[in-house]
């Protein structure tokens, strides 16, 4: 799924979103609840409407933004109050928050809200918001129904003033059932928007395993593995994702957030993971970071200056083979590497577009051929063809 964060996949005009082959996009609860407020995307007729988007698509809940983005925020057992990153005012999350603004929003799957704890690199690093954080953190209950559901996790908060990494892990387990069986209360279009609850543990598999059970008990049209992209080493992700998704029900999609790299990707769908998304196609064609199926190319390098040829030969994407999508131009010739670096070394905006064109193409053909290998259980022909995936 390409990530249009705000409403829009930077640069790129949806029906050229589509052309890559997407068939689902991605926004950004976060972003959109507080910038332009989801009751005016509403008002216009909800988020397909406003983005003229054609087809399906998905929002993440908004949690783990308004927890990792903002220097001032407090995390309880409730949910999050954080400063906006637009007027710094003090906006207040829960997962019926979350759920309202996704209904407003009018997705076709909505993520459930949940406590994504930083992984153990984040807070070994010593990342100074990350630590200010946990040492606020306290579990908070509010009624005596909750109140015996949390009873070990405000023990867990009041030995420390700051939680070891494994207790983190432990609350936030705690926490994220707590909050999805409020974010399946609260949903008020369940008939038109799938719910999908999502499975934390970090790296911890007896944690992953503990979550995924209750997780997985809670009725839903689908489930996802998340926060496995949050500074974790790629065999680290292999790990988690090997031993979570085969615990998941195989009968429902199954779904790995934030997760890119052609070779993640193939460890995962051969685990029995059907969807993804990530920022890095658009993310990169906008630093002039191109993917092919050997590598990336930094078309910044002086290298490239002369360089006649297109980012890939081979690609049919628009950068690479734009007679191919009916656009003239001398002699046939694709938009060549030297003419991209000049691009980006211009400042000049044609350059980010078509190499995130170049990349969403890449990864949608990337996909389409695992799809087929699928079929063909021909893996080592697969490899041969995309070696960037071994």
């Amino acid at each position: 799924m390409p990530v249009g964060t705000r409403g829009s996949v930077k640069g790129i005009l949806p029906e050229l979103v589509r052309a890559t082959g997407a068939q689902i996009v991605l926004n950004n609860t976060y972003h959109l609840m507080l910038r332009p407020g989801s009751e005016l995307i509403q008002k216009m007729g909800g988020v397909h409407r406003f983005m003229n988007w054609p087809g399906p698509i998905l929002t993440d809940s908004g949690g783990y933004q308004a927890y990792s983005l903002s220097d001032m925020n407090k995390v309880d057992d409730d949910g999050v109050t954080f400063k906006s990153i637009i007027d710094g005012s003090n906006v207040r999350l829960t997962p019926e928050r979350a759920m309202q603004v996704q209904n407003e929003l009018g997705p076709d799957i909505m993520m459930a809200f949940d406590d994504c704890p930083p992984s153990a690199a984040e807070a070994e690093d010593g990342d100074k918001r990350l630590v200010r954080a946990l040492a606020r953190d306290r579990v908070q209950t509010e009624d005596a129904g909750r109140q015996a559901g949390s009873a070990r996790d405000t023990e867990l908060a009041k030995k420390k003033n700051t939680l070891t990494h494994a207790q983190r892990l432990e609350l936030a387990n705690h926490r994220t059932i707590r909050w999805l069986e409020r974010c399946k209360a609260a949903h008020a279009r369940p008939d038109v928007q799938a719910l999908f609850g999502i499975i934390q543990g970090g790296t911890d598999l007896a944690q992953r395993s503990w979550c995924v059970e209750r997780v997985c008990n809670i009725e839903l049209p689908g489930y996802a593995i998340g926060g496995v992209a949050v500074g974790e080493s790629p065999d680290a992700i292999a790990t988690v994702v090997r031993h979570t998704a085969p615990l998941m029900p195989d009968a429902k999609p199954r779904y790995l957030m934030g997760v890119g790299y052609e070779r993640d990707l193939l460890i995962a769908v051969r685990a029995g993971v059907d969807m993804f998304d990530c920022v890095l196609p658009t993310r990169n064609g906008r630093n002039a970071n191109a993917f092919t199926r050997t590598g990336q190319i930094r078309l910044r390098n002086a290298q490239y200056q002369l360089d006649q040829l297109p980012i890939e030969p081979g690609c049919d994407c628009l950068a690479c083979d734009p007679a191919r999508h009916g656009h003239a131009t001398p002699d046939g010739q694709p938009f060549t590497r030297g003419y991209l670096r000049h691009l980006f070394m211009a400042g000049e905006m044609l350059g980010p577009i078509l190499v995130s064109l170049h990349n969403l193409r890449h990864f949608q053909r990337f996909m389409a051929d695992v799809r087929q290998t699928i079929q063909s259980d021909d893996w080592a022909g697969l490899l041969a063809r995309y070696p960037v995936a071994a």
